[in-house]
């Protein structure tokens, strides 16, 4: 037998024993009560206690014991950790004491006969006490001796602030009270309910609102922070949170009201405070059933599968049933290790992982000629602004032509829906991958457009650089017949935690001890979760009727000076004290502040308040068909030096900075 199953069984022998001592003491107690309940009514004479009553009550004492110890089984008030016990376990004890005070008024008359008034009400009420206190004792005892400890012996004891003084808060603080291995103990309450100051919840005292986070978190010694105030809104969280990252407390965080709702609001359902958490915007909430009938039972596909974006989007198409799923992506071991993660989750369903470049058009019209996706997401794309504006021509090759061969292929082989992941950085953009996305945008643009005027044939077969023969071989036109793909772009700002966003860096810079670089103190950016960007791209597919360009409301736009600062003290360090913020300058083609739309489109709403649609600006179609053939030319002659001005050409809104 291992260590294991001997610690089991341990812990079952001394259950048992507990639970046996605890039956002998509710048989002794309950006949106990009743017996009082005769002696009080006699003015505590048991010589008064007429014979027959006397007599009644000892011929029923085994009958009723069995009763209780059955009813309290029932309960379960034998399997209770009483150390735990709350009001929950209160409550048991006062309906078993109502259904066996009730059968024993019951069974007594029926079988032995009447008895005075007073012993059916007296009796349960000393049931009540003698069978409760009992078990209350214990918890009861621990908290007595937990807070007479000595101040020298609580070393390894934290001090926490709680903020809320709610139904979640006054739940952290009972589980914190009753949780020795948790090591700590409340000190103060914070709450904005003026009501409330002054008052205490369970003897601690909620001495003020947020303005006295800071002088408290000194005053009391604080060592951690725990947040419960799953009901205010995300700019209140906020608020308060960034509060609390001045103190260089530890922080934990509430999730939201769902824990409230399912009565799990205990230390271990809080999380430490992420830098998400600062943002100050609701998450984005969709109706996942359109989702679900969207995606259920087809092939999915999705470029760059492998990146942060591409993973996260596959991890959410494996969740609703797809019929299969393919893995694009050049990078063989990010596209290995996301089939591997989805392989072990999802063992039924139909994986394919593909290594290839969407820029190979032999190679993405062989995948749509075998596989047939009805849906892709293209999420493979070049998206480093700095990496880009040294290499431009990489930036077109991969962002644009690589879009345009993709997309070729899906509608020539019968895809249904053509999702492209796009950027705020392609509105007015200032560098080369700003408008690299931006002639993505153009391109399925231009694609929806000829295919609702029945005149796909006329897009321009762009693969003479890796010699893939005409798609219309035959010259008969019939493989543009009954074409009906629908093309739309989703447009969305930062995604934190991607490859090579901020957070990863300045986590990085944190861990070697600083500097954190931050470009320039006035930088601003749109930040979103990746789930919740994956989440946008899923919902946009549901609405999309093609020609559309999604675009999320992000809420305010976030300081990157702001969430760097942020950041070092959720770290436990103090900014410009332990780790130092140097400022190295707008890098090229960088710019202070992004835009979701152009001043030119207009937004309509969707059924998600959160989710808008941004007209499309008109452009001449033939026109820029033709120009996409010599930015071709230009990309694979590798021209750098004129690569960008003849972008400049093409997107009217490129200003290179």
């Amino acid at each position: 037998m291992n260590d294991s199953e001997n610690n089991k069984r341990f812990h079952l022998e001394r259950w048992q024993k507990v639970a046996f001592l605890l039956i002998l003491y509710d048989i002794l107690a309950v006949n106990l009560a009743y017996f009082c309940g005769l002696w009080i009514r006699w003015d505590f004479s048991i010589s008064n206690i007429p014979g027959d009553y006397l007599m009644n009550w000892l011929k029923f004492t085994p009958i009723y014991a069995v009763i209780c110890v059955a009813v309290l089984f029932i309960f379960r008030l034998y399997r209770t950790i009483w150390r735990y016990a709350s009001y929950s376990e209160l409550l048991k004890i006062i309906l078993a004491t109502l259904v066996t005070g009730g059968l024993h008024v019951l069974l007594m008359n029926l079988i032995f006969g009447k008895m005075p008034i007073s012993y059916y009400f007296i009796g349960p009420m000393l049931q009540f006490v003698f069978t409760g206190v009992i078990r209350f004792a214990y918890r009861f005892i621990l908290m007595v001796v937990r807070h007479r400890t000595p101040v020298g012996k609580r070393d390894k004891v934290k001090n926490i602030m709680l903020i809320g003084g709610g139904s979640a808060g006054q739940m952290i603080l009972r589980d914190v009270r009753t949780s020795g291995e948790q090591g700590g103990r409340v000190v103060c309450i914070i709450d904005d309910d003026q009501n409330k100051w002054g008052r205490y919840i369970d003897g601690v005292k909620i001495i003020g609102g947020r303005d006295e986070i800071l002088s408290a978190a000194e005053k009391y010694e604080v060592d951690c922070i725990y947040v419960a105030i799953p009901s205010a809104p995300a700019s209140e969280r906020r608020d308060i949170l960034n509060i609390c990252s001045e103190t260089g407390c530890e922080m934990k965080n509430l999730p939201g009201m769902f824990q409230l709702m399912q009565g799990e609001v205990t230390v271990s359902s809080m999380k430490k405070v992420a830098v998400e958490d600062l943002l100050g915007r609701e998450p984005i909430k969709l109706e996942m059933e359109s989702v679900f009938s969207f995606i259920s039972g087809k092939t999915v596909m999705v470029t760059g599968g492998g990146g942060s974006i591409g993973s996260e989007l596959c991890r959410q198409i494996a969740a609703h049933s797809p019929k299969q799923l393919i893995i694009f992506d050049i990078y063989e071991n990010s596209a290995y290790a996301i089939e591997l993660e989805l392989r072990e989750k999802y063992p039924e369903l139909d994986i394919v992982a593909l290594i290839g470049s969407v820029r190979d058009s032999r190679r993405i019209f062989g995948v749509f000629k075998k596989y047939r996706p009805e849906i892709v997401y293209h999420a493979a794309a070049h998206k480093h602004v700095p990496l880009m504006e040294t290499s431009p021509c990489e930036a077109i090759k991969n962002n644009a032509l690589g879009t345009y061969k993709t997309a070729y292929a899906a509608m020539i082989h019968g895809c249904r829906h053509f999702v492209l992941i796009s950027t705020d950085k392609a509105v007015n953009p200032t560098n080369i991958m700003g408008a690299s996305k931006r002639l993505c945008e153009m391109i399925i643009q231009s694609f929806d457009a000829k295919i609702k005027a029945g005149k796909a044939n006329e897009l321009p077969q762009l693969f003479t650089h890796n010699g893939y023969e005409n798609a219309d071989k035959d010259g008969s036109g019939e493989v543009f017949k009954n074409i009906s793909t629908e093309f739309v772009a989703v447009r969305f700002g930062n995604v934190l935690g991607s490859n090579g966003s901020v957070i990863p860096i300045f986590k990085k810079q944190i861990e070697k001890g600083g500097p954190v670089t931050v470009t320039h103190p006035d930088i601003v950016r749109y930040f979103m979760t990746i789930p919740e960007a994956v989440s946008l791209v899923l919902q946009a597919g549901t609405y999309a009727h093609g020609g559309e360009i999604f675009v999320l409301d992000m809420g305010e736009p976030v300081k990157i000076d702001t969430l760097a600062r942020n950041l070092i003290r959720l770290s436990g360090f103090k900014p410009d004290v332990d780790i130092k913020i140097e400022y190295t300058g707008l890098r090229p083609g960088e710019k202070l502040y992004e835009e979701k739309l152009m001043a030119e489109e207009g937004l309509r709403k969707t059924e998600n308040d959160l989710i808008h649609i941004g007209c499309p600006i008109p452009f001449d179609n033939d026109i820029f068909l033709g120009q996409l053939e010599g930015l071709m030319n230009t990309a694979y002659a590798n021209s750098e030096e004129k690569m960008k001005d003849e972008v400049a050409k093409v997107v009217s809104t490129y200003h290179p900075a």
